[in-house]
């Protein structure tokens, strides 16, 4: 997943899409545990992209926070 795509999303979107994610991630552990999976990097991968969620997920609530206090 591209950083432009994640910042297109709202609040809602990005807590549903790191649940996703986060199912993604424990399912392609589960299944590497079992057997060798055909690309293991897809692991990492799915990591960033959850840790790149959190982080517009943050950016946007400080954002949300700084314009209520205004």
């Amino acid at each position: 997943m591209k950083n432009s795509e994640i910042t297109g999303l709202s609040k809602e979107e990005l807590v549903a899409k790191i649940a996703e994610e986060k199912e993604n991630l424990s399912k392609l552990k589960f299944a590497h545990t079992i057997s060798a999976i055909e690309n293991p990097s897809r692991i990492a991968k799915v990591r960033k992209d959850i840790a790149r969620l959190n982080t517009a997920l943050t950016k946007v609530k400080n954002t949300e926070s700084a314009t209520e206090t205004k």
